[in-house]
């Protein structure tokens, strides 16, 4: 599209790529960020969330300005972080991991934490936090096994996907719903707008 600026996702995730595709919007590449996902000791999920999307964004950066075709691009990073209190809870790659977090996420209410971090043609950041309370029905033994069955929790932050199966364990949730998928739509594109980024752009092709 003649005269678009390019834009990078600086994520592998196809729930984000799906989101922004909602959206209208179509990344010129996808450069996923391979960073330490550790988090510090003592460090808090928001301070955890906003600083691997920073790093993210970082990373992303420094892969783009080698390459000619893609320099000068908008980048945005994203980190998502399920939390009970102060306690992260991972991204589950083994089963055990994603038993724990059911267990724990179980009947309660928990926060989901987006981190977005925008990079302009400028390389200036510009960066948001997004938070959404979420509570859990009350999950039986059979639930819990089923839903590891299904192996849909693999990779995912807290063990669960909001736009799957897990989605029919969410009695309530308080905020933006893209946001537990991955992605908060209203204010990534609220900082791709303010900065200058056309994105109705695509929206005669969205359909």
């Amino acid at each position: 599209m003649i005269g678009r600026p390019k834009f990078v996702l600086a994520s592998g995730s196809p729930r984000r790529l799906a989101l922004l595709n909602q959206a209208g919007i179509e990344p010129d590449a996808l450069k996923p960020a391979d960073i330490d996902e550790t988090p510090k000791r003592g460090e808090l999920p928001r301070a955890y969330a906003n600083r691997l999307a920073h790093t993210k964004a970082e990373t992303a950066l420094a892969s783009v300005k080698l390459d000619d075709e893609l320099r000068g691009a908008f980048i945005l990073a994203a980190d998502t972080v399920v939390a009970v209190g102060r306690r992260i809870l991972p991204k589950a790659n083994l089963l055990d991991e994603a038993a724990q977090c059911l267990r724990l996420l179980s009947g309660r209410n928990h926060r989901v934490y987006t981190a977005i971090c925008l990079v302009t043609p400028k390389e200036s950041f510009r960066q948001r936090l997004v938070e959404t309370r979420v509570r859990f029905k009350r999950l039986s033994s059979e639930d819990i096994e089923s839903y590891l069955a299904s192996g849909e929790w693999q990779g995912k932050a807290g063990g669960y996907a909001a736009q799957g199966i897990a989605g029919t364990f969410m009695v309530k949730i308080v905020g933006s719903y893209s946001n537990v998928v991955g992605l908060p739509l209203y204010e990534s594109l609220a900082l791709l707008g303010g900065e200058g980024y056309p994105i109705r752009l695509g929206w005669l092709n969205a359909m």
